[in-house]
């Protein structure tokens, strides 16, 4: 339960004297002192070993930033707190009862109908009326379509704010569902590939109105025994309204997630010493694709700088829209970030060892369509009802961390076995073998089955091409494979696509695909 805090820095920052510290710094000592000897005990104890009187909730005040970092829980009572050493700090493994839990959640994959109500529930707060008030309905409208009319829009000419209060309302109608949503599935594949740990400290980087929070909450519902605790920096003053309203309320007293006060900041400029220390996941979702000010240096420096606070073996995941635009500039900043040094983790792999030239990368993730939320049917009670519900999930992600952990890696042992697709242009119609990641679902129609592929050395994109006649038991194995997953092709077609300026490999059927297990 050591902590190395340099608490006389921290509280000189924050205005406090001398003499304040050092009654702080006593009241921090004998707390590790006393949860050092005993493994639960009442936090008024503390009061009876400090030279000066005391209230438990002074003690409390003093404790409260530091209690996850101390490696303590803390149960609320009426006039005093139980302190209770927590497990030991190990990786989270899922439960057969909580790998269905959330396996029945994904099936239906729908917002709960008590996050559904305190969206509800906040909009007759701002506006006075009842939700489905249809003045408020049209005001809401009007917010998502100048939403997505400026969300469109290139250059310094797209300016995507929420320094209106119904600009907030139409992002939780519209964007918030799916992002909800979206995020769960990524904490399942980070529990589920072992980069989570029974107690989290997490940062949420441009947290808007709490979606991520929000999901994590949900997340950690389903969850026994497991610990987060979530900080997070947002700019926009109507946003953090909209935070500490729902985040709160929907993190009730029984909730394994604690939550702490939000930083104001605008993350372009934010003193990264405000941050806390070793950070297990740093979550920059649907935040760098707004900062069309800044140039794709400062971005992944932005980065970078706060990926200081990152503990040895934490995680930074970037999420970004799966449109053309945002998807190839994640790529494009990913790939930067990884020459300075900040490795990925997935979905990309560098199977020859190389350096990724691509300039322009378009690959995404596709999840199955989330249930409209109420609001977002009654928003469709009108003559367009398409322009008000948003139900498909498509993101681009990367996982990132500052060691050389990758989720799929792959030492190709007999070089001349597979053709590296730096050289695809010298095989155009030959038969060849590659090794490639999966970077991307199903892309085509019903008579071809098309998906992106890469081995970390591609100068041109490279598609696998799977006609539907030529469909085999050796071959299908591409149309059940997870994305990032590296798959080896034996007996493919290359095909110059001149139309597109790219490579097809077509899939035949005496093609074998084998996954790399």
């Amino acid at each position: 339960m050591e902590m190395d805090t340099n608490f006389s820095s921290v509280y000189l920052s924050c205005g406090k004297g001398y003499e304040t510290i050092m009654s702080d710094r006593e009241i921090i000592s004998t707390f590790k002192y006393v949860s050092r000897m005993k493994s639960e005990f009442m936090l008024s104890e503390i009061t009876d070993y400090l030279k000066e009187e005391t209230s438990v909730r002074q003690v409390y005040k003093t404790l409260k930033p530091f209690f996850f970092d101390l490696g303590v829980d803390v149960v609320t009572l009426q006039n005093d707190y139980r302190i209770v050493r927590a497990t030991p700090l190990k990786k989270m493994e899922l439960t057969g009862d909580e790998i269905k839990k959330s396996d029945f959640f994904f099936k239906s994959t729908a917002v709960s109908r008590k996050m559904e109500r305190l969206v509800e529930q906040y909009i007759e707060k701002k506006t006075s009326k009842n939700w489905d008030d249809e003045i408020v309905m049209e005001k809401i409208r009007r917010a998502i379509r100048s939403q997505k009319a400026d969300y469109w829009k290139e250059g310094s000419s797209r300016k995507i704010s929420y320094e209106k209060g119904y600009s907030t309302l139409g992002y939780l109608a519209y964007q918030f569902p799916v992002y909800f949503i979206q995020f769960q599935y990524l904490l399942h594949d980070l529990a589920k590939e072992g980069l989570l740990k029974n107690r989290m400290k997490i940062l949420d980087v441009g947290t808007g109105p709490g979606t991520i929070p929000l999901a994590i909450i949900d997340f950690y519902n389903r969850l026994d025994d497991r610990k987060a605790n979530i900080h997070t920096i947002e700019l926009f003053d109507e946003n953090i309204e909209a935070y500490n309203f729902l985040v709160p309320q929907y993190a009730d007293i029984k909730s394994n997630v604690t939550i702490e006060e939000t930083i104001r900041a605008d993350v372009s400029k934010l003193d990264i010493e405000k941050l806390p220390d070793n950070i297990d996941l740093m979550v920059f979702s649907n935040v760098l694709n707004e900062m069309k000010d800044l140039s794709m240096e400062q971005k992944a420096d932005i980065v970078k700088n706060m990926a200081e606070k990152l503990s040895p073996d934490g995680n930074i995941i970037i999420i970004e829209p799966a449109d053309k635009v945002n998807s190839t500039e994640m790529r494009a900043l990913t790939i930067m970030l990884k020459r300075m040094g900040i490795k990925i983790y997935s979905p990309c792999s560098f199977i020859w060892s190389g350096e990724c030239t691509l300039e322009t990368c378009w690959s995404f993730e596709r999840k199955k369509d989330i249930e409209p939320t109420r609001l977002m049917l009654k928003l469709a009670e009108c003559s367009e009802p398409y322009r008000y519900v948003n139900t498909d999930i498509k993101y681009s992600y990367a996982i990132l961390r500052k060691d050389k952990l990758s989720k799929q890696s792959l030492i190709v042992s007999d070089r001349t076995k597979f053709a590296p697709m730096s050289k695809i242009d010298m095989h155009n119609t030959k038969r060849i073998n590659v090794v490639a990641s999966l970077m991307s679902g199903d892309l085509g129609d019903e008579k071809y089955k098309l998906y992106r592929i890469c081995d970390g050395t591609s100068k041109k994109a490279v598609y696998a091409v799977l006609p539907a006649h030529n469909l085999t038991e050796d071959n299908e194995i591409i149309t059940k494979a997870e994305y990032g997953s590296i798959l080896k092709l034996y007996n493919v077609l290359v095909k110059y696509n001149e139309a597109n300026d790219s490579y097809n490999l077509i899939i035949g059927k005496g093609t074998d695909i084998i996954p790399n297990i």
